[in-house]
């Protein structure tokens, strides 16, 4: 075997050239152009100095996207949820390769769960997407939730905000389809979708009310061979209870269908409810109405996190907090009591800066 090469003084000097003119690209206002003109890798770069937890890095990132705002807010945002295994990724796929070739613009952010033991993600999205993640018209960005929702949640709408600059008109968000998910992923979409199996159980109590409740359309998922019989009945079963609930404010009646994604079957008519939907909410003024509620809730909920954070990196913060839950413990001290005096021990602390 023949010894491996060192590179020559030339390929030195073009491994310098092109780290300096990467390194020169990162400039705010030529990410920004870029991001504006569509370019996919601009877009995914900026996505990755806004996750950054460096703090220069997120700064350039927040220049950019506060550059971009202008830009934003054109898309039609659709929130995708249901419990693992109920296919959304394969729904995913086939929906947004419907669109794609109808020559849409589509980006999908996955939320994918991260192990609350190893901290590890999958972020198996993109390779469960085959065909529309190498589609020109897509753009597919998974994001681990490293055990906390909310900062991912805040990352995803940044990301929305982004991709709606770069010009893509149609967002898919999916949720991890446990938990507080669906609550976090509905506050920052206009359509609500939920994906239900047929025959996996009782199908109206497999699943919160409130998650039914916050549904513009349920979708009964793999309805194909011998699940149409069972699928047809879950879906009379979901129209009937869907009467049941109060009236939306936004004056739309939720649908519920059918659909086969691995045969593309019923696909079309997903389409054909989101643009009524659409229709009717620009209309009538809710999506703006419900958009301008969205931002501020966003607001508070990143003051929530910031505060949390710097809660968090407050000098000596543990261990008044582990010599508080000691003293909790034995009962020395009430609850009450203990987070008074963290909390007390926090404020006396940045009043010293």
């Amino acid at each position: 075997m023949s010894p491996k090469k060192s590179p020559n003084k030339s390929q030195i000097d073009r491994l310098i050239a092109n780290k300096k003119k990467h390194a020169n690209r990162q400039t705010p206002d030529d990410l920004t152009g870029r991001v504006l003109n569509g370019e996919k890798a601009a877009l995914a770069e900026t996505i990755t100095l806004l996750e950054s937890k460096n703090v220069d890095q997120n700064q350039i990132g927040q220049a950019i996207l506060k550059s971009c705002l202008p830009k934003t807010g054109r898309s039609i945002r659709i929130g995708i949820t249901g419990v693992p295994g109920v296919g959304k990724s394969t729904f995913i796929e086939s929906f947004g390769s419907y669109l794609v070739e109808k020559g849409k613009k589509v980006a999908v952010m996955a939320i994918d769960p991260s192990s609350e033991v190893s901290k590890g993600s999958i972020l198996g999205d993109k390779t469960r997407m085959n065909n529309l993640a190498t589609h020109p018209n897509a753009f597919i960005r998974p994001t681990a939730t490293s055990g906390s929702l909310g900062g991912v949640a805040r990352k995803t709408r940044e990301t929305i905000l982004l991709c709606e600059a770069a010009d893509y008109e149609i967002i898919l968000v999916e949720t991890v389809g446990v938990g507080q998910s669906e609550t976090e992923v509905h506050s920052m979409t206009d359509f609500f979708l939920l994906l239900m199996l047929a025959g996996a159980g009782d199908e109206l109590q497999g699943i919160k009310r409130g998650i039914m409740e916050m549904a513009d359309t349920i979708l009964i998922t793999k309805t194909d061979g011998q699940n149409i019989k069972k699928a047809n009945l879950a879906r009379a079963e979901y129209k009937n209870a869907l009467h049941l609930f109060p009236a939306n404010p936004n004056e739309w009646i939720p649908k519920v269908e059918t659909v086969s994604s691995t045969e593309n079957k019923g696909v079309d008519k997903v389409w054909d409810i989101v643009q009524a939907f659409e229709q009717l909410v620009v209309s009538n003024g809710w999506k703006n109405k419900r958009r301008e509620t969205q931002q501020v809730y966003w607001m508070n909920e990143t003051v929530k996190d910031q505060l949390l954070a710097d809660f968090n990196q407050t000098e000596g913060i543990q261990a008044k907090i582990d010599a508080k839950t000691n003293e909790l413990k034995v009962g020395k001290i009430t609850s009450y009591q203990a987070a008074n005096e963290i909390l007390a021990y926090y404020k006396n602390g940045k009043r010293h800066f």
